[in-house]
């Protein structure tokens, strides 16, 4: 039997394990990657550790998230993310310079190479045959200074692409449709990896865009194979030395499959408020306040190509904030050469910087309930950051369509097709990279600046053998990280201040969650299904562990929010049944016993002391797992005998 091209990248830079489904394995860290808005407590938690340099094959710190200098906090978290990299032999990436996954995507990523990065979106590198993968600040951390990486062996979903998408229809519209058919769970402990012979008429961006989104689905990651396309990309970005083909055995097993007919396929949109909540473009006319055209997903040279063709002698709708955010400086200096950037400009659109932007929520809210469309990745209520608002999600072609009639549109409707040719060559500066000394000596003697923002992160307690607790806040399903730690312009700049942080912890589903948390002395939390879905913050873990968490009992995990919550030191169970979840309120009283021996075993019994009755619970996790638990968190264990040994 053959082996998917997974499981190959897996093997070949496997430490240590077994690579069988399910089993935890480590595997060795080529790459790494940090953004600001996360990137300030990884690089804490990196300088805790008391390591001289970086031990992976490069490790670059981006600025792309946390760009509105309205006060100092932003731009103090920059300095130190700066002198951090420039202690620990880390590339610099300033601000301006563009949007981590692109920028990767150019300069840095590789086939066949492991990359993990401290944002949810990580795996946009999949699109050059990498296993790129999504984790938290923590784990990238000790990438950085240990070189390898803890995951559970995913199952691999075989989607296979057949035939060739109609004129309208785009790479956006294929990871839609496959939102709409898995929903954001059905990715879940997978691998994602496209073939069939609808992958040859998909360039570079086109596969990033689609791994770029395979986040939204819950998977580990999505991979594309490493094939010619993926040669000429490189070599236009002036690095073929780089490629090599990698493609999986003709005769490769998969857990499971999905077939996409290419050519049945038309314009989508994912409605409020859900990545999966896709439907074609209606008939009725939906009027739009705001349209949005970038992100690490849609912000690529042809995209912004498409849309300069699109605009190009018209105007955008008297009614509609039209604003662009290219991917990258490469593609800001390209379109400005070419003379798109006059088009845009000629039509009425807003540029804004080569940055993460509104996707973020770090300025362009829109209106008291106003639509938006966006060529975005996410569209959940308030991420915006308008409560309110109605958010959906579009490709390039349906958004430059909508900004022309003021309401959402099939883009079938402008015509005929439009084809964009590719550059001889891509732009490749490197004025907004600040790269590290090679002199040891130079790097020991840099200081590491930090503001008065830049409060010490939370850390757990060890294990006791008995937790009681209240339950403070019971939630439905597919919370999602923005719930549990808020991300918008006036929240992003405390992401380095867990104490000022914490207090709008929730803040989406109650206003009250730390002053519960203060009157109980912390609490244990009550879960749905999918419980932490959406970005790889890990403040969604320290928020709770600074405020007292000890336990989160939910139906279900996301991949990364469980992980966050292990490192963290918090007590991740699952119910053994499911319709144990409907007889808990909040305020009960929980209690668990022989915690130690509980997690070893995989099986909780859990005492409600209010109702007078128990259930059951599991943790589902590893050796090592518990080990981290005991210890009271991932830092503590990393710097201890039992793992340096």
């Amino acid at each position: 039997m053959g082996m998917s091209l997974t499981y190959k990248i897996l093997k070949n830079n496997l430490l240590k394990g077994e690579l069988k489904a399910g089993n935890e394995i480590a595997v060795k860290v080529n790459q790494t990657l940090t953004q600001d808005s996360t990137g300030t407590m990884a690089y804490l938690q990196l300088n805790a550790m008391n390591v001289d340099k970086v031990v992976t094959d490069i490790s670059v710190a981006y600025v792309d998230h946390n760009m509105l200098q309205s006060s100092f906090e932003n731009a103090d978290d920059h300095e130190f993310i700066k002198t951090s990299a420039a202690k620990h032999n880390i590339v610099f990436s300033k601000p301006g310079n563009g949007i981590c996954h692109r920028l990767h995507l150019e300069k840095f990523g590789k086939p066949g190479k492991v990359l993990i990065g401290s944002d949810s979106h990580t795996p946009t590198g999949g699109g050059l045959g990498m296993i790129a993968i999504g984790a938290g600040g923590l784990d990238v951390a000790i990438g950085m200074a240990r070189g390898l990486y803890y995951l559970k062996v995913p199952k691999v979903y075989n989607i296979e692409l057949r035939g060739k998408l109609k004129p309208w229809v785009s790479a956006k519209d294929i990871i839609l449709y496959v939102l709409k058919e898995l929903t954001v769970k059905g990715g879940v402990g997978f691998v994602m990896e496209y073939t069939g012979e609808g992958i040859k008429s998909l360039s570079v961006e086109d596969r990033a865009t689609i791994t770029n989104m395979g986040a939204e689905l819950g998977a580990t990651t999505s991979i594309f194979p490493s094939d010619e396309i993926t040669r000429d990309f490189l070599k236009k970005q002036s690095r073929e030395s780089d490629f090599i083909e990698l493609l999986p055995d003709a005769d490769a097993v998969y857990d499971k499959k999905l077939i996409v007919n290419l050519d049945d396929l038309v314009p989508l949109a994912a409605f409020p408020h859900s990545p999966d909540n896709v439907h074609e473009i209606p008939d009725e006319k939906i009027k739009v306040d705001q349209i949005a055209i970038g992100s690490c997903t849609n912000s690529s040279y042809s995209d912004f190509m498409k849309l300069a063709k699109i605009l190009d002698g018209k105007k955008v709708h008297p009614d509609v904030s039209l604003v662009l955010s290219p991917g990258s400086s490469n593609i800001m200096k390209m379109i400005s050469e070419n003379g798109a950037l006059a088009k845009f400009i000629g039509a009425g659109a807003r540029l804004l910087e080569a940055a993460c932007g509104p996707c973020i929520g770090m300025g362009q809210a829109p209106k008291s309930n106003g639509i938006s469309l966006r060529t975005f990745n996410r569209n959940f209520k308030g991420r915006c950051g308008t409560m309110n608002a109605e958010v959906y999600l579009v490709s390039t072609e349906t958004a430059a369509a909508s900004a022309l009639t003021g309401y959402l549109t099939d883009p079938r409707t402008l015509g005929e097709e439009i084809i964009i040719k590719q550059p001889e060559k891509f732009e490749s500066s490197e004025n907004y990279f600040i790269f590290p000394s090679q002199d040891e000596n130079e790097r020991k003697n840099v200081k590491i600046v930090m503001g008065p923002n830049i409060k010490p992160f939370p850390i757990g307690e060890e294990l006791k053998d008995t937790i009681t607790k209240k339950v403070i806040l019971k939630t439905k399903d597919n919370v999602t990280t923005d719930d549990i730690c808020p991300s918008n312009a006036g929240l992003l700049p405390f992401r380095s201040n867990i104490p000022k942080l914490s207090q709008h912890c929730f803040e989406t589903i109650i206003p009250d969650f730390k002053e519960r948390a203060e009157k109980n002395d912390g609490g244990i939390i009550v879960g749905g299904d999918n419980y932490g879905q959406g970005s790889s913050r890990e403040h969604a873990a320290l928020l709770p562990l600074y405020l007292g968490i000890k336990a989160v009992i939910a139906k279900s995990f996301a991949r990364i929010h469980k992980a966050n919550l292990i490192n963290s030191g918090i007590i991740p169970l699952e119910f053994e049944n499911q319709s144990d979840y409907d007889g808990i309120d909040e305020y009960d009283e929980l209690q668990l016993t022989d915690v130690e021996n509980s997690l070893a075993k995989g099986e909780f019994t859990v005492k409600n002391l209010t109702k007078n009755n128990e259930f059951k619970a599991k943790f589902n996790g590893s050796a090592r797992e518990l080990k981290i638990l005991k210890y009271g968190g991932y830092l503590k264990f990393a710097v201890s005998d039992e793992f340096l040994n």
